[in-house]
């Protein structure tokens, strides 16, 4: 053959294709039928999940944590659902970073978390749902995306809860009644609807009102706090001086009750010793009128500063008495 500047004798060389023999082919074959058992047969469950086999799509059966074996060839399937993790679900925001300053957007989640109260007034509820899986089966087959219906269901219950109650309840006083109230709601639906699902707990994040009130409702708390101050300082004067009224009042009362029974008791007491006396003056006149005229100039004349004693049987001139002197020292005092 003669092709261009190629002599005659040129001639392309012959491709030999090897041969593989029989056995290496079924060695590769069921090499790989080995790798596909494993990979497909073989698989593990977590410390906090439960496995859920389904055979064609049909439940099976139900492993827990650990190797397990199931038909391979993606004749059986698992699902891992997590029943020892507590899971949650936002609402009225989205957490982006979890840590010491965690970071929120809630930018985008406004018709989640602005609600109508009883009284006509907006509010902005912001919450969170905390919930385990507590049957895998229900959670799986019993309703179509379980995850999705129990936020339409949370959002539901928080809507009709708030909805009951005033502004001022959801904002400062009712809001663990609310909290709470939502919680045996949510899990009384969940129940009903066969999800699987406890919930163990509803926390309401923020309660604001809108932006656009915020100001207004500013002002009327601090009215309120100031009124509620206000209050408290007059309640706090009011315990202060009445009871110090109360107590001076039953002091003077008290005073005077004793000075009546010591009045009584005085003027009884000189009573009974009039009577006594006048019942010995009856006896003794001589006597007791002696006794009490001794008695009488026992408390007088030691009160006087000078004293002249007269016979009453003096006769004669009367003597006299130095007047410049004794009159001085025996004025105001009895002869």
């Amino acid at each position: 053959m003669q092709d261009g500047g190629f002599g005659e004798d040129f001639r392309m060389p012959e491709l030999r294709v090897p041969r593989i023999g029989g056995g290496i082919v079924r060695g590769v074959v069921l090499i790989i039928l080995a790798l596909v058992i494993v990979f497909t047969g073989f698989y593990t469950i977590g410390p906090e999940e439960i496995g859920v086999v389904l055979r064609f799509g049909a439940f099976t059966r139900t492993t827990g944590p650990g190797l397990h074996f199931k038909i391979p060839f993606w004749v059986e399937m698992v699902e891992k659902v997590p029943v020892q993790r507590q899971l949650k679900e936002e609402f009225g925001f989205r957490t982006l970073s979890a840590g010491v300053r965690s970071q929120y957007a809630t930018r985008g989640y406004e018709g989640e978390s602005h609600m109508l109260t009883g009284d006509l007034n907006g509010a902005v509820v912001e919450w969170v749902v905390q919930f385990r899986v507590v049957d895998a089966y229900k959670y799986l087959f019993r309703v179509r995306n379980v995850r999705s219906t129990f936020r339409s269901m949370s959002e539901a219950v928080m809507r009709r809860v708030v909805g009951d109650r005033t502004v001022n309840e959801v904002l400062t006083v009712g809001r663990q009644e609310i909290a709470d109230l939502v919680e045996q709601d949510l899990q009384d639906l969940c129940d009903q609807y066969e999800t699987g699902i406890k919930v163990e707990q509803v926390v309401l994040q923020d309660v604001n009102p809108p932006d656009p009130v915020k100001p207004s409702f500013n002002e009327v708390n601090q009215a309120q706090q100031e009124r509620e101050r206000l209050i408290n300082q007059a309640q706090s004067e009011y315990n202060k001086v009445i009871p110090r009224a109360s107590g001076e009042a039953q002091q003077t009362i008290q005073q005077a009750e004793g000075y009546a029974l010591d009045r009584v008791n005085r003027a009884r007491g000189d009573s009974a010793r009039f009577v006594e006396l006048f019942e010995a003056y009856q006896q003794a006149p001589e006597v007791t009128r002696k006794r009490i005229y001794l008695e009488t100039m026992r408390e007088v004349l030691p009160r006087v500063a000078s004293k002249t004693v007269v016979d009453e049987e003096l006769g004669g001139v009367l003597p006299l008495l130095n007047l410049e002197t004794g009159g001085r020292r025996s004025s105001g005092s009895d002869q």
